[in-house]
């Protein structure tokens, strides 16, 4: 599926392609579609403007109709009238919150009572949205730090409202390698956030982003094909990550952060005498 297509510029496609995703099949998609088009239509109809076949809309019509997507007058011939967006929209979400919690509770049936913390080794992550994710999960688990080092492109709304519930909670918040623009939002809108200066100039580095949550999970990422990456698409990240107070990742993050912060802490304490 095409995450990155706009469906204002082909809503046809768009829509067929979702209804694919929701598992109706190619020629239920295109009549359900076709009727929202045209209104009460006949089979005659729905052949005219679709690639589907007259003898093959009865077969789709059927499917649409034991799915509540389709209702059908029976005159001579059937006339047939497709529920509204909106209801069709709130039918599929209603669809998608029951499998998302089905998945969720047998997910959590699966997985071990206790999950180990400590990771050997470190692992990758591909993939923005995928890295992003990762990210929203340490930030959701911190119990007592969060220090988060991160390029403008990347601090979404998402990690925004995250790092805002974090601060709610009692957690620590130390930020830095953002523009002094986004710091003064991150300011606004997480005000227990403290701001420290980065490593060093990002935009002179395939830097994205680098973590560290309760000292015992890290996680770094680079961003690629700056050059290569269409004006309107986002550039392709990864990541690596870690967790365990003794994980390699951990330990050496840990001790650069450490360092960083101390530092800021003593610079901070005597510009106040």
């Amino acid at each position: 599926m095409d995450t990155n297509s706009d469906p204002v510029d082909d809503p046809r496609a768009a829509a067929i392609e979702q209804l694919d995703e929701f598992g109706l099949s190619t020629y239920a998609a295109r009549t359900f579609v076709a009727l929202v088009s045209l209104g009460t239509s006949t089979a005659k109809d729905v052949s005219q403007v679709t690639e589907v076949p007259r003898t093959r809309v009865y077969d789709a019509i059927d499917e649409l109709h034991g799915q509540g997507l389709v209702d059908i007058q029976q005159s001579s011939p059937k006339e047939f009238w497709a529920i509204s967006a909106d209801t069709a929209s709130r039918k599929f979400e209603r669809e998608m919150d029951y499998r998302v919690s089905v998945l969720r509770t047998a997910l959590n049936e699966l997985q071990p009572a206790q999950r180990s913390e400590e990771q050997r080794g470190v692992w990758t992550v591909e993939g923005q949205a995928a890295v992003t994710d990762r990210v929203l999960e340490f930030v959701n688990g911190a119990d007592d730090e969060i220090v988060y080092m991160t390029v403008e492109e990347l601090l979404t709304e998402d990690i925004i409202e995250a790092l805002h519930a974090a601060a709610k909670r009692g957690v620590r918040i130390s930020l830095g390698g953002v523009s002094s623009d986004v710091q003064a939002r991150i300011q606004d809108e997480v005000p227990g956030a403290d701001r420290f200066d980065s490593l060093w100039v990002w935009s002179d580095t395939p830097a994205g982003r680098l973590m560290m949550v309760d000292g015992e999970r890290t996680l770094v990422s680079v961003l690629g094909n700056g050059e290569d990456a269409a004006p309107t698409g986002s550039r392709a990240e990864t990541a690596i990550w870690g967790a365990g107070e003794t994980n390699s990742l951990v330990v050496v993050l840990r001790a650069i952060f450490t360092w960083r912060l101390q530092n800021v802490g003593d610079a901070e304490t005597e510009s106040e005498r």
